[in-house]
């Protein structure tokens, strides 16, 4: 799909997030030339068009004192993927899930979903109550802890300089 230079314009002014303003769509016009009421029109256009099709916020969760992160990653069959995943999701400590492809025989997990917590004790009680919730006690997988954070951020799509 093509973009207009202005919805480029837009795009390249909320990349790197938006300002922490109580009106931060008229502060984006303001740094383009747009009014606010042009920029929200912008922006629904392209969500409309899915050329957005997330809009959404990177939260530094170290900061907020969720220290322990562990992604959890199942071997499911394959046939219960997208139910089990469903299950997952539902859980409001459960912040991400998601499949990827196995690659045998070194990697058997194919079912992904990130628990952000205070304490390692936390996670690993609420992954016991995954396992339990969702049937999953008979299941294969591993909790992977993070041990250092890297940047965090959005899609990059122009460089904003411009």
């Amino acid at each position: 799909m093509r973009i207009s230079e202005l919805e480029q314009q837009v795009i390249s002014a909320i990349q790197e997030g938006l300002p922490l303003v109580p009106q931060p769509y008229e502060q984006v016009g303001l740094s383009i030339g747009l009014t606010e009421q042009q920029v929200i029109e912008c922006l629904t256009s392209l969500v409309e068009r899915q050329i957005i099709r997330r809009f959404g916020l990177v939260v530094k969760h170290r900061s907020l004192g969720y220290n322990a992160n562990a992604m959890v990653v199942w071997d499911i069959a394959d046939d219960l993927e997208q139910e089990i995943g469903e299950q997952l999701k539902k859980y409001e400590f459960v912040t991400l899930c998601y499949s990827r492809p196995r690659n045998p025989p070194s990697w058997p997990y194919n079912l992904f979903c990130m628990i952000h917590g205070t304490s390692r004790d936390t996670v690993l009680n609420q992954i016991e109550q995954l396992k339990t919730g969702c049937a999953l006690t008979a299941v294969d997988y591993e909790v992977l802890f993070s041990r250092h954070c890297f940047k965090q951020r959005g899609a990059c799509y122009f460089d904003a300089r411009n």
